[in-house]
């Protein structure tokens, strides 16, 4: 049984870790305190892969206080040795009697190991405080620890009758100033971005953050992916003029003769291009998100056009929609939210739960998740 300074003590655990939203990845966001006689004694999260984990900075503030104290912590102490050292070694060699966490960490070369080896060493283990706030912190992580994918977030834009530009093609700007700036906030928290070369050639997107670097260091860029099955990339594109990672997924074989002076001429604008097995005509989401995967993306924010967007709904592979609803209407030759195919049956529609419904300037920013039995693999 939890006590309400338990609670109190995870609670400000879990703010410490969002301090880490948008700089740790491709680790997760963990957050500590360190708190002895209902008292706080210290406190520490993670800022960056490669730098403290949430204990040992938490340990390092505690200055000799840790012993005998309770350690609150967003997520199972690793046991591994990875970047740095196992934090379970640290909290041992403090002597902190007791340790609180939120959720275990899936990773599987800790998931159980952690508290095993804390328990081992004589220290009390309770988990499962704030558990779900604490995975909704670490979606993305989380998912790719237990199936190898990124968490796939779809950002939208639309009218009121879910039109997402006029049949010319103008879309600019349906959401407001407020509402464009709130994207930067999402891009800055992904791991990477997702475009389809049609985005590419229409918009010529940036897909960098725009946001004022971090504090203590020059703002992390997430990677920038554009699916580009025939490989149509120009080298003049806007997202290859600005800092930051651009990789180009194709099918096309790049080793190919043919293919090799567009290739170099992208290599020369900083792209890296991987070639993926064609599926159909184009190439497979299901391995594009695998290979993610393998590049430890934990987030992915998908910014394109409504037959890329489409086809991750009706694979299954969107986790959460991200809209934003103007106060606007279109009609009915504007064009559509999503290429989808066409239902012969309502109950065949698919549904999903709200996940979060806020204000933005003048639009409404919505979270949609797939309900149970229609949601992402």
């Amino acid at each position: 049984m939890f006590s309400d300074f338990d609670r109190q003590a995870m609670r400000r655990a879990l703010e410490l870790a969002a301090r880490g939203l948008t700089t740790t990845q491709p680790n997760p966001r963990v957050g500590c305190v360190i708190a002895r006689g209902g008292r706080v004694v210290a406190e520490g999260w993670h800022a960056r892969a490669g730098e403290a984990h949430a204990e040992v900075a938490a340990l390092a503030a505690a200055a000799g206080q840790a012993a005998g104290a309770a350690a609150y912590v967003t997520l199972e102490p690793c046991s591994h040795q990875g970047r740095t050292p196992p934090c379970v070694d640290a909290l041992i060699a403090a002597r902190v009697a007791r340790v609180v966490y939120a959720v275990a960490d899936p990773n599987p070369q800790v998931n159980g190991r952690g508290a095993a080896r804390l328990e081992a060493a004589g220290v009390a283990v309770e988990a499962g405080l704030l558990a779900a706030e604490a995975e909704e912190l670490n979606v993305g992580f989380m998912k790719r620890m237990r199936t190898g994918r990124p968490w796939v977030r779809v950002k939208l834009a639309m009218s009121l009758d879910g039109r997402t530009a006029l049949a010319s093609g103008a879309s600019r700007w349906i959401s407001g100033t407020a509402a464009r700036e709130d994207v930067q906030h999402w891009r800055a928290r992904s791991s990477a971005v997702l475009t389809g070369i049609g985005t590419v050639l229409a918009d010529d997107p940036r897909l960098d953050v725009r946001l004022p670097d971090e504090a203590g260091g020059e703002r992390r860029q997430p990677l920038r992916v554009v699916l580009d099955s025939s490989l149509r990339t120009p080298p003049e594109a806007r997202l290859l003029t600005v800092p930051g990672e651009v990789l180009i997924v194709t099918a096309i074989p790049a080793s190919e003769p043919r293919w090799e002076p567009l290739c170099a001429a992208l290599a020369a604008r900083g792209a890296r291009i991987e070639t993926l097995p064609a599926a159909g005509n184009g190439v497979p989401l299901p391995a594009m998100l695998d290979r993610l995967g393998e590049l430890e993306i934990n987030e992915l924010q998908v910014e394109a056009g409504p037959t890329l967007a489409g086809e991750l709904l009706r694979q299954e592979l969107a986790d959460e929609l991200l809209i934003y609803m103007a106060p606007k209407l279109l009609g009915p030759s504007a064009r559509p939210l999503l290429a989808f195919p066409e239902l012969a049956e309502l109950d065949a529609a698919p549904t999903f739960a709200i996940a979060e419904v806020a204000r933005v300037g003048d639009d409404v920013r919505l979270r949609l998740r797939p309900r149970a039995g229609g949601g992402a693999n």
